[in-house]
């Protein structure tokens, strides 16, 4: 069963070595947890897991493998032990709630047609009485209704159930999913390069204490406080096919300003062209030409696209392709003008990247940046943050 769960690991994406396999195995052997499915559990998880992206992955396995239920990355399902069964009971029920059980009888009756009932179902199966599905008033599935079942998946509904099986707890940590301002946060911390700038009115208490020991009087000394030194342009896509991610946009430009001390924004829409503006309700009306955009912002800036790069093709490759004015030059051409100015720069999307290939726009703009274009999840800015930290 362990050698399965390993590899069932490495199916899932997770990074799992035969040496973490044996320092799981040694654990067992020295009997460093109790004898429970929680307690294994949480230590197989420590063992296996260095990345909190993964966790919700490794729950979907270790569910599949030790609870015998058929997940994404499922073929045939594992026994599933009597004596843990065994164990959750005991865990989680007290005598009387075991003694009132009475619909298929003891606990150890309906765990036994649960397993049964795996082993001989085939397929997927709603409604009914019998086998496990949706719907319905057999004791084990979701979204139905049964006096004692086993929910196997899914949400409760009639608050019924004597064990909730697959219980995931992290499904919102998955490293695909798109991210909330805390997780932003997170990623953008790795493009920092700390310096101490300006005026000096912090504190260099070892400072203090070394010049106060050598002059035999107190001797206080200041520094500039030490901040962030990493200069960032965010260029951001209003409007059209991006109303969709309106909140995902918010929540990043959040974490940058609250990241970065040097930050300038500006809006454009679908592709940049001759003038930006900082302001949607004034933007036909206060633009800032992107000329001066490029002279004002010097070469050390790092520049990111944030879009859906979702347009007609026109609008990149020809004049007056825009769909908002006559623009005299192709987009094209402002965006060779931005990525020659800051050598450093990405592009965040947030179509999922598998869908990227079917639109020609992505295609341009995604060779327009020499590939550099990220989606915008935890994992697509995280590379997106080391692609930047390369280049100074």
């Amino acid at each position: 069963m362990f050698f399965s769960f390993l590899d069932e690991l490495r199916a899932a994406g997770i990074p799992a070595s035969l040496k973490e396999h044996l320092v799981l195995l040694e654990a067992l052997d020295r009997d460093v947890i109790e004898r429970t499915p929680e307690a294994f559990y949480y230590l197989a998880r420590a063992t296996f897991v260095k990345d909190e992206g993964l966790l919700d992955r490794f729950d979907q396995v270790f569910a599949k493998v030790f609870k015998g239920i058929s997940s994404t990355y499922g073929v045939a399902p594992a026994e599933i032990p009597e004596d843990w069964l065994k164990a959750v009971a005991e865990r989680f029920l007290t005598p009387e709630e075991m003694e009132a059980i009475k619909s298929l009888g003891s606990w150890e009756e309906i765990m036994e047609t649960l397993k049964k009932r795996l082993e001989e179902q085939q397929g997927r199966h709603e409604g009914g009485s019998k086998w496990i599905g949706t719907g319905g008033t057999s004791p084990f599935g979701n979204g139905g209704y049964n006096p004692e079942g086993v929910r196997i998946g899914g949400e409760s509904r009639q608050g019924r159930a004597i064990k909730v099986w697959e219980g995931r707890e992290y499904r919102n940590l998955d490293s695909t999913r798109e991210l909330g301002t805390r997780n932003i946060k997170i990623a953008l911390r790795r493009l920092r390069r700390f310096a101490r700038e300006g005026a000096a009115d912090e504190l260099d208490l070892d400072a203090t204490i070394e010049g106060t020991a050598r002059q035999g009087w107190l001797d206080i000394r200041m520094r500039p406080e030490r901040h962030n030194a990493v200069k960032l342009l965010l260029f951001l896509d209003v409007g059209g096919s991006m109303d969709p991610f309106i909140k995902l946009c918010e929540e990043l430009f959040s974490a940058a300003t609250a990241e970065f001390k040097n930050l300038e924004f500006f809006y454009f829409h679908n592709c940049p062209y001759e003038g930006v503006w900082k302001d949607n309700r004034r933007r036909f009306t206060e633009r800032t030409p992107t000329w001066d955009v490029l002279h004002k912002y010097g070469h050390d800036y790092k520049l990111i696209f944030v879009g859906d790069a979702s347009m007609s093709g026109y609008e990149i490759s020809h004049p007056g392709g825009s769909v908002e004015h006559f623009n005299e030059e192709p987009g094209a051409v402002w965006m060779q003008r931005l990525t020659n100015t800051y050598p450093a720069a990405v592009w965040l999307n947030p179509i999922p990247q598998a869908q990227w290939g079917y639109t020609q726009s992505i295609r341009l703009l995604r060779e327009l940046m020499t590939d550099r274009m990220y989606p915008l999840t935890l994992a697509g800015l995280d590379e997106a943050m080391r692609e930047l930290s390369r280049k100074r």
